[in-house]
């Protein structure tokens, strides 16, 4: 299998994909940082701001005015921790921790976007949208069909002043059209999303160097997350319940997304909910029946404790 997944829910999406031998392809960043050293820095959240002339220091040196959004600096395992809005000197002085940020806090639409890119020249481009939840969570997303020019514009830019000698795929997160954290990979929770051909031509990518894809079926689909309370120690529902919920046309995939054998404590969460189930669909209210079913499934496994 040519892709490198740490989270074994989402080996469906690339089971039987051909790959030439030797090529590696990333789905988290611990293994890009270790794939790409010579562009590794763009993790480093900081540089990203100074890249782009965005206000941010380190914690320690005062913002000049407030509210300032405070994060680590480095968060290799992502689903924002850390993360959160402070709004004023006496609430950062009291949230000081090495190794931590603040930067200017940034308006405007909130959008995770992937482009295919080839010698730091960006080929193809998908956007998708987040529903905010509390607790620095998503109830779900929305992956866009149509395009987003000015975030096409701004980051194809960026890349070609700063990426160039890349090839591969990145995730950049935007507020704004502008970039708050960029990632030396695809968004591996919605790929099933992306169209018949994309994983190939993904893979023809890291293999030649060269992008080749149609794409001319896109169309609009969901990513529809489930949360559910921390503290627990959740079982996965069986085979037979998530074959009856991938019988129907709209839903394209399920993940349960942890491990049964991790303390609840060892998974990295946002602060307001554990992640237990992510559903993929072309119709957004199939997959909101689908999460309700999931639901109700895990209230009552934890009710009778079996």
């Amino acid at each position: 299998m040519p892709i490198i997944e740490k989270d074994p829910w989402r080996d469906q999406y690339f089971e039987g994909l051909a790959c030439p031998s030797g090529v590696v392809i990333p789905t988290d960043d611990m293994t890009a940082w270790v794939l790409f050293p010579e562009h590794r820095w763009i993790y480093n959240k900081l540089a990203i701001c100074e890249t782009q002339g965005i206000a941010a220091a380190p914690h320690g040196v005062n913002p000049p005015d407030f509210p300032v959004f405070s994060k680590p600096i480095y968060n290799m395992n992502g689903m924002g921790v850390g993360s959160r809005v402070v709004q004023s000197q006496a609430e950062l002085d009291a949230e000081i921790y090495p190794g931590c940020m603040w930067m200017r806090l940034l308006e405007g639409e909130h959008v995770s976007t992937d482009a295919a890119v080839v010698d730091g020249r960006a080929v193809w481009w998908r956007h998708t949208l987040g529903k905010p939840a509390p607790g620095g969570m998503f109830d779900y997303w929305t992956v866009l069909a149509e395009p987003r020019p000015e975030i096409e514009d701004y980051c194809g830019e960026w890349l070609a002043r700063n990426l160039r000698g890349y090839t591969g795929c990145i995730n950049f997160e935007t507020i704004g059209a502008r970039i708050i954290e960029a990632h030396l990979r695809f968004a591996d929770q919605w790929p099933d999303l992306y169209g018949v051909g994309w994983l190939e031509a993904m893979v023809r990518l890291y293999a030649e160097g060269r992008w080749e894809h149609a794409d001319e079926d896109r169309r609009t689909g969901h990513s529809v997350v489930l949360f559910g309370e921390h503290g627990p120690r959740y079982k996965k529902p069986h085979a037979g319940l998530l074959d009856f919920l991938k019988r129907d046309a709209d839903i394209s995939s399920v993940q349960l997304t942890f491990h049964e054998d991790l303390a609840p404590e060892a998974h990295a969460m946002p602060p307001g909910g554990f992640r237990l189930a992510v559903v993929n669909c072309w119709d957004l209210n199939a997959g909101l029946r689908a999460r309700e079913k999931l639901s109700l499934w895990f209230a009552e496994t934890l009710r009778v404790g079996t």
